[in-house]
């Protein structure tokens, strides 16, 4: 009821922030206390936590009990006459001393792991996460492989309102992702944790790896994954509106599976940078063909939701046709086909499958003069973001070209096509 009273949005962010975080801890088999993890850290911080609960539990069973001692053996009917003594000394410097003496029994072993958390040298491999909303992107540092990963497109299907389907039947609702991060177990690993747009947090409760994700500043953790598994955690920042749909999945092999893994990522399909549009790593064998790879490319959810169904971008630039070529763009089926399935994954969700918008904050598109008019508000609109539609400059010329056509091209719109090389221009 507090939460309501401040309206919706709040209430339906708190909804969110609270399932994800009690997705997490479901997928650790722990729903009331913290795991005990598969890292030498996390064992530490679950003996610590377990410590101090246990002494937080021994000083309220004697404060409450000389409480309800002294409420008991000294109430009126017993005692009508209150006592009149003002201090003692004595038990003054006994209350201080014993709080003060629990308090550096308790710091000690505290900053001893603490010291460990934050010890990043001689680390084996270097991974940086950059948060987005509302996905992550992972860059193995000097690995020449990088990625973003999404929610899933069967998670994503099922949150939809109004969608039919039963979560309940969907595995791992709402913390499975299209790309894991995979990780080698036993090698040291630090993270350089970094965000795009506004605060995040990487948050793996089995890891015990929880850092905020702040543009502008990058935080360093680290880890060491002792058994093979797959590993659940979520964004642990209310970050917007979709911040309870951008789970993390790890996924730690044995280092001679990792090692075939990377082999086949490595140098398949490059983020130049996280704002442009990552490769694809996902644990699947590398594409054959540079057009093949990125129509497996993830582009951002939108401020909305991610898509339906998974993503695609469209074929590199070289795969334009002749009508790209001739100065109008390419409206070409394949390329109106991969610009709706980069509309479904980023804008469908706040301007409709038809495009007809969720006025006021998010306008119509049919016959919009933004949308048919000139391309280049229009371009700029996707590449900067305006009001409350969020930017996009982070997709690849090719995937916003894509998208731009379909727009202008669909609903009964009848624009020129864009090219990426007028998004370039744009930039």
């Amino acid at each position: 009821m507090a939460i309501k009273s401040f309206g919706g949005p709040i209430a339906a962010a708190g909804a969110t922030w609270a399932a994800g975080i009690g997705q997490a801890l479901a997928y650790t088999g722990e729903r009331y206390n913290l795991p005990l993890g598969v890292t030498e850290i996390s064992r530490e911080v679950h003996g610590l936590h377990m410590l101090i609960f246990w002494v937080c539990v021994a000083i309220a069973v004697v404060v409450f009990g000389a409480m309800f001692y002294s409420v008991f053996a000294h109430r009126r009917s017993v005692h009508p006459k209150p006592a009149d003594f003002h201090e003692s000394t004595t038990v003054e410097i006994i209350w201080t001393t014993i709080p003060f003496i629990i308090l550096i029994a308790m710091a000690i072993p505290a900053a001893g792991t603490l010291i460990k958390m934050e010890d990043t040298r001689n680390a084996d491999l270097t991974i940086k996460v950059t948060g987005y909303q509302w996905k992550w992107h992972y860059d193995y540092i000097g690995k020449d492989v990088a990625f973003f990963s999404t929610l899933s497109a069967e998670s994503n299907r099922a949150r939809q309102l109004g969608s039919g389907i039963d979560v309940t039947t969907v595995p791992n609702y709402l913390v499975d992702v299209d790309k894991p991060l995979v990780l080698p177990v036993g090698q040291k690993i630090r993270f350089l944790v970094t965000a795009n747009d506004v605060i995040h947090a990487w948050w793996v409760p089995e890891l015990a790896v929880k850092k905020d994700a702040i543009p502008g500043y990058i935080n360093e953790i680290w880890t060491r994954i002792d058994e093979p598994g797959t590993y659940r955690g979520v964004c642990a920042e209310l970050c917007g509106r979709d911040h309870g749909f951008m789970p993390i999945v790890v996924q730690a092999l044995p280092e001679d599976e990792y090692n075939a893994w990377l082999a086949e990522q490595k140098g398949s399909e490059v983020a130049a940078a996280p704002a442009a549009t990552a490769s694809d790593a996902a644990v699947d064998a590398a594409p054959a063909t540079a057009a093949a790879a990125a129509a497996e490319q993830s582009p951002a959810p939108s401020a909305g939701a991610p898509a339906a169904d998974e993503p695609t971008a469209v074929a590199a630039a070289d795969t334009e046709t002749p009508s790209a070529a001739d100065g109008g763009g390419d409206d070409s089926g394949e390329a109106m086909a991969a610009g709706e399935k980069i509309y479904s994954a980023n804008c469908a969700a706040c301007h409709q499958a038809g495009g007809t918008g969720i006025p006021p904050n998010f306008p119509s598109l049919v016959g919009s003069a933004v949308t048919t008019g000139a391309s280049e508000e229009l371009l700029s609109q996707i590449i900067k973001g305006k009001n409350m539609m969020p930017p996009f400059g982070h997709l690849s010329d090719q995937d916003i070209a894509a998208v731009a056509t379909f727009v202008r091209k669909s609903w009964g719109n009848d624009a020129s096509a864009v090219k990426p090389a007028d998004v370039a221009a744009q930039r």
